[in-house]
C-alpha cells in the first residue's frame, strides 16, 4: 500500500468518548425521568380511591386465577380501575403470585393499594350458615340446600355418600354440631358437613372424659343418644338437668324411657303433627313405650348443653315429668304425683 491509501477516510471513525458518553447520559436520564414518572402515575394510582358502582360491592375471584385474569375480574364487576395498572402495581410490589380466592366485598374510599393488600391477606367477605339444637340431618341438609351462598356438591348425594367423603361410618343422625358457620361465599357444601361432624366428635369425647361416674352408657355414642333425647324434651333451659335425671333413673331401674320425640323420630315423614295412641303402641326400634332401653341412635343434632346434661344429670329421684303448657316441665317422683300432673297440665288443657 502507498502513502495516503486511506487519505480519503475522516480523521476521526468512531465519534469521539465524550459524545458518546454524553448520548448515554442523555438515554439513562430519559430512562430514569421515565421511570420516576411511572413510579409518580403509579403511586398516585395506588393511593386514590377507586370508584364504585354501589357501596358495598361484591365481586369473586375464581380458584386459579392468574394476577391479570383477577384483574380483569374486578374490573368487569364494577371496579373502577385499569386492570393492566393494578396488575402493574401487584407486580412492582412483588404481590404478583399472593392474591387468594374467594368472595370479597369492598365500600367506598379503598384504594388499589388497599383492595391488594385485601387480596393478598385473603381477607374475604362471609356468609352464615346457623345450624338450630334439636334439628334433624334431614332439616340440617335442607339448610344447606337452601343457603344462596353455598356450593352445593351434596344436594343429589345420599347420605351414605355424604358419610364416606366426610371418612365417617355409620348414620348421619345427631352427628352434626348446632352451631353458627361462617364461610367465605362460594365454598362447598361438604365444608359445613365436615366441620359440624369434627366439631360434635371433639366436643362429645371432651365431655365423656369429664362424665360422672356410674352413668348407665356403654360409650359416647349413648351418651349422645341420650342427648338428643334431652335436646327434644326440654323447652326450658333450667330443665335438662331434671329432665336427664329422670331418663337416667328409669334407666338404672330398668323402666321404659316412654319419650315422645323418639316415636315421632320413627314416624318420619308419616307423622302429620299429631301422635295417636296407636302410635305409642305400634313397635319399632324407636318407639320407647314398648322397647327398653334407648332407641338404636340419635333423633336429632343436641347442642352442648343437652350433652353436658347428660353425661352430668342432676341427682334426683324423679321418674316422670309432663309438659306445662309454657315450655316448662312438672316432675314427679310416683306414679300418682305423675297422674294428677297430667290431669292438670294436660287432660284440662284438652278440655
Amino acid at each position: 500500500m502507498g502513502v495516503g491509501y486511506y487519505s480519503h477516510l475522516p480523521s476521526h471513525p468512531f465519534p469521539a468518548p465524550r459524545q458518546t458518553m454524553r448520548r448515554i447520559s442523555r438515554l439513562i436520564l430519559l430512562l430514569l425521568g421515565a421511570a420516576l414518572l411511572l413510579f409518580a402515575v403509579l403511586i398516585q394510582f395506588a393511593v386514590t380511591a377507586v370508584d364504585l358502582p354501589r357501596s358495598p360491592l361484591d365481586f369473586d375471584i375464581r380458584p386459579g386465577s392468574s394476577l391479570a385474569s383477577a384483574s380483569r375480574q374486578i374490573e368487569e364487576a364494577g371496579v373502577g380501575m385499569p386492570a393492566w395498572r393494578f396488575t402493574l402495581l401487584a407486580r412492582l410490589l412483588g404481590k404478583s403470585g399472593q392474591i387468594k380466592a374467594g368472595s370479597y366485598e369492598v365500600a367506598r374510599g379503598i384504594t388499589p393499594f388497599g383492595l391488594l393488600e385485601k387480596l393478598t391477606r385473603g381477607d374475604v367477605s362471609q356468609a352464615e350458615l346457623t345450624l338450630i339444637e334439636g334439628w334433624t340431618f334431614r332439616q340440617f341438609r335442607a339448610a344447606l340446600d337452601a343457603h344462596p351462598d353455598l356450593r352445593h356438591d351434596t344436594r343429589e348425594w345420599t347420605e351414605a355418600r355424604i358419610m364416606a367423603e366426610l371418612g365417617a361410618t355409620g348414620p348421619a343422625e345427631g352427628r352434626f354440631f348446632p352451631d353458627t358457620y361462617l364461610f367465605a361465599r362460594g365454598s362447598a357444601d361438604l365444608q359445613i358437613l365436615r366441620r359440624a361432624l369434627e366439631q360434635m366428635e371433639q366436643i362429645v369425647q371432651r365431655e365423656w372424659e369429664a362424665r360422672d361416674e356410674g352413668l348407665p352408657y356403654a360409650s359416647p355414642r349413648d351418651a349422645l343418644i341420650m342427648a338428643s333425647l334431652i335436646e327434644k324434651e326440654t323447652g326450658q333451659a333450667g330443665d335438662r338437668a331434671q329432665i336427664a335425671s329422670v331418663f337416667v333413673n328409669r334407666l338404672r331401674r330398668g323402666m321404659l324411657l316412654q319419650t315422645d320425640p323418639s316415636v315421632i323420630y320413627g314416624l318420619g315423614l308419616q307423622f302429620d303433627g299429631n301422635l295417636r295412641k296407636r302410635d305409642l303402641l305400634a313397635d319399632g326400634p324407636y318407639n320407647t313405650y314398648t322397647r327398653a332401653g334407648m332407641p338404636p341412635g340419635p333423633i336429632a343434632m343436641p347442642g352442648l348443653a343437652s350433652i353436658q346434661a347428660a353425661l352430668h344429670p342432676a341427682r334426683t329421684d324423679l321418674l316422670y315429668f309432663v309438659a306445662r303448657g309454657d315450655g316448662s316441665s312438672q316432675f314427679s317422683r310416683t306414679l300418682d304425683e305423675h297422674n294428677r300432673a297430667v290431669a292438670r297440665y294436660q287432660l284440662r288443657r284438652g278440655n
